[in-house]
Order: structure tokens, then sequence, then C-alpha cells
């Protein structure tokens, strides 16, 4: 039931998000006792659940006024804590207050987990398979791609930062076999497969038989199919290359089993899957961003131009040297987080502490949800929440560590954080260094507002940039 409970909350969810439609989303102080005995267990079971709303009865709220609004309204009156109960059979229990929702991050699997939350993963990925960076052969992928760019134009910077991290992921994670002999094959399968799973409709209803599903179950078993060939490729060769494809190739679980082809290819696409929709969103809002205000674009070239030095962008360089541009990675990432709103489900029943004080029951079977989206923009956590201001993340504000250390949770936390996180960020930061010491650019098409009929929310359209390459130097 609890599983269920999950998938149903996520479908009725993720259908409110698509129309611009979830009703909150949120991020909460949890705290309580996982084992405290028969005393703690009494104790909370005296503690009264959460006020509770209708959750058929903000559905047209949401579609008219938009989620943020219905989210601040519902805080406003119910609390930090409150329970949308679709039809008494469904409920999930959004905790408001970011800096405080240790609970919902740091809680073992086996107390809130994901439950079937995410199976519309399992015809992407495959099933059984899973829900020291080279910086200077990175730097110069980046610079064969701009190669292409000549001297100045247009293009559509969505497109060529997807295609460009893309191709960085075939050195990375694929092999030398992709990109060599297989990648325009590989791109083709991907988009096809990215634009037929991302869908609202996918999410609440996966295996339903519709021509969009057909499309992304022949674009999977493709992907599959072009992984297995590079697999055999590899093996045949007698190399051993410096890859992730390597390491699976040589990895063996706790029993000395190794992985199979299929285990194999299923992890790679939801390698890619992952790495590359959060990179190339995040990369494609930071440009946007900063070519939008003028002030920070000026900031983030300064910066470039006191680094350049010998030419070479190290590793030092990306990890410690350009925290101008870590913060404006970082603020596009407040304000659009890739993944808005992460579901899970109690399995075991907690009590909660919110901010103002009250302590909740969270019992078990309840849907908890975190909503980086709007806890991202809580005024009293975030000066000017709406504002695009990369230096709140400087050592003179530190507005993400002030209110608790979930504040920023645009990569999770906890025992959830995303490993990927130091990756993505020095894949980011290399690829505007370079953008930046090499182009001047100007943003020509509109603002680009939020797709909002994906799971993963991006720039919606073409976000069109004009160039002109230049060679930055030093002051």
């Amino acid at each position: 039931m609890a599983a269920a409970a999950a998938v149903w909350f996520s479908a009725i969810a993720a259908v409110l998000l698509a129309a611009s439609t979830i009703a909150v989303v949120v991020v909460a102080k949890m705290t309580g006792k996982r084992n405290g005995g028969a005393a703690a267990a009494a104790a909370e079971a005296e503690l009264p659940l959460p006020p509770v709303v209708s959750g058929v009865s903000l559905i047209i709220p949401v579609i008219t006024r938009g989620p943020m609004a219905v989210a601040d309204e519902l805080y406003v009156k119910l609390g930090s804590v409150f329970t949308v109960s679709f039809l008494g059979v469904v409920k999930a229990t959004f905790l408001v207050g970011p800096e405080v929702q240790g609970g919902f991050y740091s809680r073992p699997e086996s107390e809130v987990h994901q439950g079937g939350t995410y199976r519309m993963t399992v015809p992407m990925f495959g099933r059984g398979v899973m829900y020291d960076v080279d910086v200077a052969t990175r730097s110069e992928q980046i610079a064969e791609y701009f190669a292409k760019w000549g001297e100045q134009g247009t293009v559509d910077l969505k497109r060529e930062l997807d295609l460009l991290i893309l191709t960085i992921a075939s050195r990375v994670l694929l092999g030398k076999e992709v990109r060599e002999t297989m990648f325009a094959d590989v791109v083709a399968s991907f988009h096809e497969l990215m634009d037929n799973s991302m869908h609202l409709i996918s999410l609440c209803f996966p295996n339903l038989p519709i021509p969009r599903h057909r499309r992304r179950d022949t674009a999977s078993a493709r992907l599959k199919e072009l992984f297995s060939r590079a697999i055999q490729l590899r093996r045949g060769s007698g190399r051993a290359e410096d890859d992730v494809l390597q390491r699976f190739l040589e990895s063996r679980y706790r029993d000395g089993r190794a992985m199979s082809d299929n285990e194999i290819t299923g992890m790679l696409i939801a390698l890619v899957v992952a790495g590359q929709h959060m990179s190339s969103s995040a990369s494609t809002w930071t440009g946007a961003f900063l070519l939008r205000d003028p002030k920070h674009l000026a900031a983030a070239v300064d910066e470039q131009r006191r680094l350049i030095g010998d030419d070479r962008v190290d590793y030092d360089a990306l990890t410690t040297g350009m925290s101008t541009l870590h913060r404006c990675i970082k603020e596009a990432l407040r304000m659009h987080p890739p993944a808005p709103a992460l579901v899970r489900t109690v399995r075991r029943g907690f009590a909660v502490r919110t901010r103002e004080g009250k302590e909740y029951r969270m019992p078990a079977g309840h849907s908890v949800v975190s909503y980086a989206a709007f806890n991202h923009r809580l005024g009293y956590v975030y000066r000017d929440p709406d504002e695009y201001d990369p230096e709140r993340f400087g050592p003179e504000r530190k507005e993400d560590r002030v209110a608790g250390k979930f504040s920023f949770t645009a990569f999770g936390g906890g025992r959830h954080a995303c490993l990927g996180e130091h990756y993505a960020f020095l894949k980011m930061k290399v690829i505007w260094s370079y953008l930046l010491r090499n182009f001047e650019l100007e943003l020509v098409s509109p603002f680009p507002e939020v797709e909002l009929n994906n799971i993963m929310l991006g720039p919606r359209g073409e976000v069109m940039v004009r160039y002109k390459r230049r060679k930055l130097t030093s002051t």
C-alpha cells in the first residue's frame, strides 16, 4: 500500500506540475528518534497528525494561479507541515523549511524510501539497474568542439551545450568505441529516448501503450544494442581504457560475480541520462542569466582574465580559483533546480518538529515531498529570492548555510546527496571558462521560460546567442 500510495501521489503531483500544477513542496525540519524504545514510540503516537487539505480542491487553484502562489498560501495558512490528501487514499505530507529537512535526506532507505515513485526509469534503463578528473583532456575536447563555430555567428546555446556534454560523456563514461565508431547513432538514440521518456504521462503511466512509449522503448533497445557492441569491441581489442565502461567490465559483486552486459548497458544509460540533463540544463540557465546581467557577466570575465596565466585551465584553478563562476552556476541551480521535487514514502513512522516549534506524527504509508524549487525561493532563507544574485553564496553572506545545511538541495543532501556534484561543477566550469575566455556573447532571443511539460524542468525553446571570437588577455 505504501508503494502504491507513492506511485499514485507521484502521478497526481506530476500531472499538476505539468500544467504548472503541483501544490506545494517541501523542505522541512524533520527530527525525531529512530529507535527510542517503547517510551519514545508511545510519545510519538500521542502527537497529532498534520493539518489536512484536499488535493482535489487544489487542482483548479494551481492551474489558474500557479504552483508557487498556492504553495505560499498553504504555507501561510497551515504552517510548516501539512498533508495533501487525495480522496483519503493517498496522503502526502509537505514539510516546509529548507534549513531543517534532515529527516528527508538523512534517514535510511529502510525508513524513508523511493518505493515505486521512480518506476518510470525501468523502461529507460532496464531491469536490475540502479536508480582525479582528466581536466587537460576535457579542455582539449571543448576547444575542439568550439573550433567548428568559426569566428562569429549565432547558435542555439541549449542545443550546443547539450551536444557538447554528450561529447564529454562519450569520453568519460562510454569510451572510444562509442566516440569513434557510433557517436552520431548514440546521440540520435539518446535524444529519442529523452524526448519520449520525460513527459509527465511517463511518470504517471510508464507502461501505457502509446506511440511515445513505443518510441522510448525502441530508442532504449537501440542504445543497449550500441553499447553491447561497444562492450564486444572493447573485449576484443584487449585494451584497458581509462573510462567508466572499463570500470564496469572489471568490477565484481561481493560474491565474485561480474556485471552482466545487460547491467552494464543499463548503468551506462542511467549515468548518461542523470549527468547530461542536469549539466545541460544548469549550463544553459547559467549562460542565460549571465548574458542578461552585465554586472555578473563582467565579474565572471574579470575572474577569467586574472586566472589566465599561461593559458591553462588546471584542476587547482577549477576547484579553488573560479569562485565567482562557481557561484554563478550555483545560483542558476538555486533558481532552476533540474529536478524540482523528490518524493519518498515513510516506512517507519517518526516525529517532525517544525520551524515554528510544533510537533507532528509522520505515520508509515505517508509520502513526503522535498520541493527544492519552492524551498530555494523562501524569503527568510534567501534575500530577494527571485533575483539572480550569485553573491548570496559569497563569504560575506553565505545564505545557503545560515538557515541550515539543507538550504540548498539542487544535488540532494545527507544520505541521498548526489555523488556526481563535484564532477558536475567541474564540467560546467570547464565549459564556461572556455566560453568566457574565447568569445564575446550576446543573448538575442527572449530570456527563456521554464519548460513545464517535462518531469525535469529546463529552459523552454531555443536560447539563441550571437558570438564573436576573441582572445581574452590578462591585465
